[in-house]
């Protein structure tokens, strides 16, 4: 495995990212593609699938997606992942190393969306795209009980809004879920927006800001779907939370998990001292990685059914 500087790869995605950020808004297609070409390669190149892994591209009732299969997979456990890049950029394929690592030590099989991202398609399109995989995953024979929803920033907050909607719409909801470094509050309200702004080059509340606002089109801030520290989470699924002691999102992540408790959802809140965003990606790399991603997966092994 190659070996990665840690902190020069948060400097390289905070670059990539702040490009996003400053260019989505002004550039054409053509431009805007070739940034998320970037970006997956640099997550795929930084972190490649595990041996043993196979992918296959599925239309899951229109949202296009990747499956993820070990090969030891257990028949009838499902993991779904939504992926984070701020609604803007990312996708399966640069996620295929985290994704991976979940599926062999789930030994499950993965469903990732491949949703619907801004500026082209502006919000709730990601959580709608989220739900519809979910659902189809559910018309294909998965069981609720045998799946697990998780997801990493924005994708850590869809893991809670999507269930969110999913309830809403009467689905059965999922056996637990995973919020990674969740973006729970586009207020960006929480005092680590300011007292943390910088420790992290990956993320900052000034980029962040500028995502929601490209994100969100007309839809308020405060919107439950968009937020879901706003939400009303009444009967959601078991919840774990997974946040980096020097994120700007720590204070939204802990809002979020109080409004869990509140609404009586088993919750669980993991704060990594001095971890930066979705740490997990280090996993080979990283002591405290390997060990968000083994709790992660002991979390959802203790909902799902015995292998």
């Amino acid at each position: 495995m190659v070996s990665i500087d840690v902190p020069a790869f948060y400097r390289e995605w905070a670059a990539r990212s702040g490009g996003v950020f400053d260019a989505a808004a002004g550039v054409g297609p053509d431009t805007l593609a070739d940034i998320r070409l970037a970006y997956r390669e640099f997550f795929r190149d930084s972190f490649p699938a595990p041996d043993g892994v196979s992918f296959e591209a599925v239309d899951a009732d229109g949202v296009a997606a990747e499956w993820a299969t070990p090969a030891a997979a257990v028949t009838g456990r499902y993991l779904v992942y939504l992926h984070g890049g701020a609604y803007l950029v990312g996708d399966p394929l640069g996620y295929r190393g985290l994704v991976g690592t979940l599926a062999q030590r789930l030994r499950a099989g993965v469903l990732v969306p491949d949703y619907r991202l801004a500026p082209e398609a502006v919000f709730p399109a990601a959580v709608e795209d989220a739900v519809a995989a979910y659902r189809w995953l559910l018309a294909h024979g998965a069981r609720p009980e045998n799946v697990v929803v998780a997801g990493d920033s924005a994708g850590g907050a869809m893991a809670i809004s999507a269930l969110v909607a999913a309830r809403d719409q009467g689905l059965p909801l999922p056996a637990a879920s995973i919020a990674i470094s969740p973006w729970a509050n586009l207020e960006h309200t929480g005092a680590t927006m300011r007292t943390l702004d910088g420790i992290d080059p990956s993320v900052n509340r000034a980029g962040l800001s500028r995502a929601a606002d490209l994100v969100l089109g007309s839809t308020p801030r405060h919107s439950p779907l968009a937020s879901p520290v706003f939400a009303d989470t009444r009967g959601l699924p078991p919840v774990l939370i997974q946040i980096g002691g020097h994120e700007v999102m720590l204070s939204d992540a802990i809002r979020l998990a109080t409004k869990l408790a509140e609404d009586a959802v088993p919750v669980r809140l993991d704060v990594a001292p001095e971890m930066g965003h979705v740490w997990h990606l280090l996993a080979g790399h990283l002591p405290a990685a390997a060990k968000a991603v083994a709790d992660a997966a002991a979390f959802a092994e203790e909902h799902l059914p015995a292998a």
